[in-house]
């Protein structure tokens, strides 16, 4: 199963100034993972597509912040 999010160590060098993150991420677009544009695929009115900039459903990708603490509002953890 493929994952949008990718993440890798960077390098940590001896003189750096400044306490580096152990881990970074990024991204990868949905259009990696499709191989070719089937025919009929379902597409979205021009509002959504303007709104998710994309005219296929299946090739958006809302790309969170990873960074982010979820909130209890946001379907976080509850104390």
């Amino acid at each position: 199963m493929y994952t949008y999010r990718k993440y890798y160590r960077p390098y940590i060098g001896p003189f750096d100034p400044c306490p580096p993150l152990p881990y970074r991420s990024y991204e990868t677009p949905p259009q990696l993972y499709l191989g070719f544009q089937p025919y009929n695929l379902p597409q979205n009115s021009p509002q959504d597509a303007l709104r998710t900039g994309t005219l296929w459903p299946d090739l958006f990708a809302p790309y969170p912040n990873p960074y982010k603490v979820p909130t209890s509002e946001e379907g976080g953890e509850q104390d």
